[in-house]
C-alpha cells in the first residue's frame, strides 16, 4: 500500500520533470521554429513514454526508477537546435539513443563506475544538488509571499500530523501564496494532436554536434547521478540494462521528435532517499512519479498553457525544497569517512561548479578527479568495496 511519504516523493519527483523540463522544451521548440502541433507531439512522446518506461522498470525490478527526459539535454538544445530541421534533429536523437544503448548493454559504463569509492558518489550528488537548494533563497526574494508561506508549510506540516511530510506542506502553502501574489494572465486556446512519425535525416555534423553531446549529457547529468543515488541508498540494480533501456527509449521517441527518454538523476535521488519511506517500498514513489509524468504527457496540450504562466521562481522554490533532505543525507555520508579527505572535497567542489570541459559535465569530472585524488593520495585503502551495489 502507498503511504504519505511514497506519495509525496512521487508527486514532487514528477513536478521536477513537468515544470522546468516542460518550460525548456517550449523554449527549444521556439528556437527551432517548430509549430504548435510539433511542440505538443514532442511533449506527448517524451512524457508518456518516459513515464511509462520508468514506471514499468520500477515495478519489474522493485527499485525506485524515476525519470522522464533529460533536462540538461533539452537545455543544450535550447541554443543548439536553431540551425537544424526537425528531421535532422530526429536523426541526431536516434543516433544518441543508439550510442547510449551500446554503452549500456555492453557494460562499459558500469565497469568504470564500479571503481568509484562510495563517499565520492555522495560528494558528487551533494554538489549537484546544492545548486538547486541554494536557489531557494533568490526564489523567496522574487516571490516573497509564496516563498515565506512555503517555508512556513515546511515547519507546520509535521506539527499538524507526523504522517504529513514537510514537502507536502511546502507545496500546499506555496501554491496558496502564489495564488495570492501572482496575477495569472488569461489561458490561450490549444488543441490536441497525435504524435506524428518523422523520417530521420542522418549526418556526420549532426552526430558530432548533437548526438554525442546529448549522449554525454544524458549519461553524465542524468544516468550517472541516478546510479550514484541508487548505489548510495543500497539498491542492487541491473545497471547495464537500465542504461540500455534509456538508450532504447531515446531511440524510440526520436522517431516522433522526442530528444530523450531516460532515468532522471534528481528524480531518482528523491524517490530512492529516506524521504520516500522505508527502503522496500520506495519503488512505489517512482511508480507514482511515472504515472503522473505519463498523465502529464497525455494532457500536455492543455497543461502546457498553464505551465507557461507559472513564474520560474516558484519552480525553483519547489525544486529546492524537494531536494533539501537529499542534500543533508548526501553531505552527512560524504564527509563521514575520515580517510577520504581531499578526494571528497575535490569531488564536492567540482560538482558545485557545474562547469563543462570538453563537452563533459561537472558530475563526470567530479567523480574522475575525486577518484584519481583518492588513489594518488592513498586515501582509498579498500578498492574492492567500491563496486558494492553495482
Amino acid at each position: 500500500m502507498l503511504n504519505a511519504k511514497n506519495t509525496a516523493a512521487g508527486i514532487l519527483s514528477a513536478l521536477m520533470a513537468c515544470t522546468g523540463g516542460a518550460v525548456l522544451i517550449i523554449s527549444s521548440a521556439e528556437a527551432a521554429g517548430l509549430t504548435r502541433p510539433e511542440l505538443v507531439s514532442w511533449l506527448f512522446i517524451v512524457y508518456v513514454v518516459g513515464g511509462l518506461l520508468n514506471l514499468l522498470l520500477s515495478l519489474i525490478y522493485r527499485i525506485p526508477m524515476a525519470g522522464a527526459h533529460s533536462i540538461t539535454a533539452v537545455a543544450f538544445l535550447s541554443t543548439a537546435a536553431a540551425q537544424y530541421s526537425l528531421s535532422e534533429l530526429a536523426g541526431s536523437f536516434l543516433m544518441a539513443g543508439c550510442l547510449i544503448a551500446v554503452l549500456g548493454f555492453s557494460g562499459l559504463l558500469t565497469r568504470v563506475f564500479a571503481w568509484i569509492p562510495r563517499p565520492l558518489l555522495d560528494a558528487m550528488l551533494a554538489g549537484m544538488i546544492l545548486h538547486y537548494v541554494v536557489g531557494i533563497v533568490p526564489a523567496i526574494q522574487q516571490s516573497p509571499v509564496a516563498g515565506i508561506l512555503a517555508l512556513a508549510g515546511f515547519f507546520l506540516a509535521p506539527r499538524i500530523s507526523r504522517l504529513i511530510p514537510p514537502l507536502l506542506g511546502v507545496l500546499a502553502f506555496g501554491i496558496a501564496g502564489l495564488l495570492i501574489e501572482y496575477d495569472f494572465p488569461a489561458l490561450q486556446a490549444s488543441s490536441f494532436t497525435f504524435p506524428a512519425l518523422i523520417m530521420p535525416n542522418f549526418s556526420v555534423h549532426g552526430f558530432f554536434s548533437l548526438a554525442v553531446p546529448i549522449a554525454v549529457l544524458i549519461l553524465s547529468n542524468d544516468v550517472a547521478v541516478a546510479l550514484a543515488a541508487l548505489k548510495k541508498n543500497g539498491f542492487q540494480a541491473p545497471f547495464n540494462k537500465l542504461i540500455g533501456f534509456s538508450g532504447f527509449g531515446t531511440a524510440l521517441v526520436s522517431l516522433f521528435g522526442g530528444h530523450a527518454v531516460n532515468m532522471g538523476g534528481m528524480m531518482t535521488a528523491l524517490c530512492s532517499s529516506e524521504e520516500a519511506g522505508p527502503k522496500e517500498g520506495r519503488y512505489k514513489a517512482a511508480v507514482v512519479s511515472g504515472l503522473l509524468v505519463a498523465l502529464f504527457g497525455l494532457f500536455a496540450w492543455k497543461v502546457i498553457t498553464v505551465i507557461e504562466l507559472v513564474p520560474k521562481s516558484f519552480i525553483a522554490l519547489i525544486t529546492g525544497f524537494s531536494l533539501l533532505s537529499v542534500l543533508l543525507n548526501s553531505l552527512k555520508s560524504a564527509f563521514a569517512e575520515a580517510s577520504y579527505r581531499y578526494s571528497v572535497l575535490f569531488a564536492f567542489v567540482i560538482a558545485i561548479s557545474n562547469v563543462q570541459v570538453l563537452g563533459i559535465s561537472a558530475a563526470v569530472w567530479s567523480l574522475l578527479i575525486g577518484t584519481l585524488a583518492a588513489k594518488l593520495l592513498g586515501e582509498d585503502k579498500t578498492p574492492g568495496t567500491a563496486s558494492e551495489g553495482v
